[in-house]
């Protein structure tokens, strides 16, 4: 029986010093908290563009839809759980692709300044001024 709690303790230990060694990492996630045909239909069209994206490691993205009763759908674009884009969209839908377009490049335009200020100077306060 000792033997067997022995060995057995053995192939645990070897399996968790093999496995950290291979550590597996999960960069720039994008999620969908849509609950609308017309948020599904967002979010599908953005994770096709945000595949282009370059230098996009680090970065997780949740498009969040609420429904607003009567009226349509918020749908929100987080960045690292930041919002960065929002819009409405009524019963009636209208154009998703320049709705994805605009919300894809503020993403950018967020990332950008999200560089610049972990890469600006010092001299500088955290208002710019």
């Amino acid at each position: 029986m000792i033997r067997i709690i022995t060995l057995l303790s053995a192939m645990l230990v070897s399996t968790f010093s093999l496995s950290a060694q291979e550590d597996v990492e999960i960069d720039g996630l994008v999620m969908d908290q849509s609950i609308s045909r017309f948020g599904h239909q967002f979010y599908f069209q953005f994770s096709q563009l945000w595949r282009d994206v370059p230098n996009t490691s680090g970065i997780n993205i949740t498009v969040k839809e609420t429904v607003l009763p009567r009226a349509g759908t918020r749908l929100e674009v987080l960045m690292n759980s930041r919002a960065v884009y929002a819009t409405a969209m009524g019963r009636r839908g209208g154009s998703v692709d320049e709705r994805v377009e605009t919300a894809i490049f503020t993403i950018m335009d967020a990332m950008a300044r999200e560089q610049y200020q972990q890469n600006g100077s010092e001299d500088l306060a955290a208002s710019g001024w």
